[in-house]
């Protein structure tokens, strides 16, 4: 795959985080998210516009199956490659408070589109980092089919609850697995460290100038204001931020010379608008093109006349430009006058995602048969059709990983840690923390839920499986610590470079 170049921190990571020889094989690999703050930005306000709508109407992302896969003791006891190491987790510097009081506030999911356009999720959790913005997950939820690609518009939200967002959303910025998963969809490495922009939320409306509203590329809208006859003949003067509406005759139509003659606007196509003089006068130009950003839905059912374009644009957003010409009318009392106000949405910067909801530790190399306790966002049904969980709030399981590793020819697994557990497929990529201590809501991430499985075959899953983490996952996360990220917006809410 096309190796790409990933900014670097100036220190280095501790020496239990193995250095990788120049003569070894490559063991991780790397592509972009979005680094570039625009594009960023433009992925989160996807998810966040119309409230979440997007996020609502995501669904669990399903490993491409049509049977549960079937698992198989490969008899071994999971022998280590090197040394035993850990990363201890880290605490919030920016203690936030959330109702899911309960569970980690690390833990989220993380939403993208996959390569059909679909809204997907899985769950994942922030991890100790150098620079405080790393998330663990599955590589199967940022690697499109572990292969030279990966999915659009990937964000996390830590403490996803009911729907909400409550400590913002940060985009991916850089995605890191294992060599092996990249390059020959193995999934003896289905795990990804991610690292992630500052987190922002939007924060409320500003109202702008028609040059800035024109200008800015998030949320925008027009809010009318209705106003008075007398304060509209004088907003005539400022031709397009004012306009009346009402009933007329044809022989209302006049001259716009006509003593207390109302102005008023009429959507036509482009053409029209094209073919229109500017000026004052009836069918004449009305101020500029308005391009107004709306979520799908309202793209679908616009049925007027302007322009729908081709469909989402770079940023993934719908826009329809609306086309005005002049209509000029007799005074009369059933009319309704309005002005203008540009609207732009706030964002807010949240920070750093390690300041705001802390970091899990991550442990390598450690010996099958620990006690973990798993956490996810469980939504599919089982095998019989049976759908206890929503996936709309997390969930765990508590116990002892098998002391023998397991097969799974199907996705070319010889080695997965296996974990008795009933959650089904939305909870991929949540974390399975080793020595959790449930008064400080952190452990040890010492493997992340990659696939389900019914081993009684009696329609219900009972195990799910996770990929060893040994030193190509230390050599993976110690290569992931170096990617620097940056703040989206700045302290004005305006868009950083």
């Amino acid at each position: 795959m096309k190796r790409l170049l990933i900014p670097l921190a100036t220190a280095c990571l501790s020496a239990a985080a193995l250095a990788i020889p120049a003569s070894a094989a490559p063991s991780w690999s790397t592509d972009n998210l979005q680094p570039k703050p625009a594009d960023a930005y433009g992925a989160a306000y996807f998810w966040l516009d119309s409230n979440g709508a997007a996020l609502r109407k995501a669904t669990e992302y399903r490993l491409d199956t049509k049977v549960v896969p079937k698992i198989v003791s490969s008899g071994s006891n999971g022998a280590t490659d090197g040394k035993p190491g850990m990363a201890g987790p880290t605490t919030p510097t920016k203690p936030a408070q959330s109702k899911n009081v309960n569970l980690p506030k690390t833990i989220g999911k993380v939403f993208f589109l996959d390569k059909a356009g679909r809204y997907r999720w899985c769950s994942a959790t922030s991890v100790q980092a150098r620079n405080r913005n790393l998330v663990a997950t599955a590589g199967h939820c940022v690697f499109a089919n572990g292969k030279d690609d990966v999915y659009d518009k990937w964000i996390f939200v830590p403490g996803y609850f009911e729907g909400k967002a409550p400590f913002g959303v940060y985009v991916g910025a850089y995605a890191f697995t294992a060599y092996d998963l990249d390059t020959y969809d193995d999934y003896d490495g289905d795990f990804a460290f991610v690292a992630v922009h500052n987190g922002f939320s939007l924060a409320g409306e500003k109202e702008v100038s028609r040059s800035q509203f024109k200008a800015w590329a998030g949320d925008k809208w027009i809010k009318p204001r209705e106003i008075g006859l007398t304060e509209f003949l004088k907003c005539q003067l400022t031709l397009g931020d004012c306009w009346s509406e009402g009933e007329d005759k044809p022989s209302d139509l006049v001259g716009p010379d006509f003593v207390g003659a109302v102005l008023e606007k009429v959507e036509v196509t482009p053409a029209a608008y094209k073919d229109a003089k500017t000026g004052r006068g009836q069918g004449f130009k009305f101020g500029e093109p308005v391009v107004e950003q709306v979520d799908k839905a309202t793209w679908d059912a616009y049925k007027g006349p302007g322009d729908r374009g081709a469909g989402a644009d770079q940023f993934g957003n719908y826009t329809i430009t609306h086309y005005f010409t002049q209509k000029w009318v007799k005074p009369g009392t059933s009319r309704k006058f309005y002005e203008a106000h540009y609207m732009i949405g706030i964002a807010k910067d949240m920070g750093r995602l390690g300041d705001v909801v802390g970091g899990q530790g991550v442990a390598w190399n450690q010996p099958l048969g620990q006690q973990v306790t798993a956490f996810g966002y469980p939504a599919a049904p089982h095998p019989d059709g049976d759908r206890p969980f929503s996936g709309v709030t997390p969930k765990w399981c508590a116990g002892k990983t098998a002391t023998k590793s397991y097969q799974i020819n199907t996705f070319k697994v010889e080695t997965h840690q296996l974990l008795k557990c009933s959650m089904t497929p939305g909870a991929d990529g949540g974390p399975w923390l080793m020595k959790y201590d449930n008064a400080k809501r952190t452990g040890y991430v010492n493997g992340v839920t990659s696939m389900f499985h019914d081993n009684d075959r009696n329609g219900r899953i009972d195990y799910i499986s996770s990929a060893l983490f040994d030193g190509e996952v230390a050599d993976v996360y110690a290569k992931a610590q170096f990617a620097a990220t940056k703040g989206i917006v700045g302290p004005n809410g305006e868009l950083l470079k």
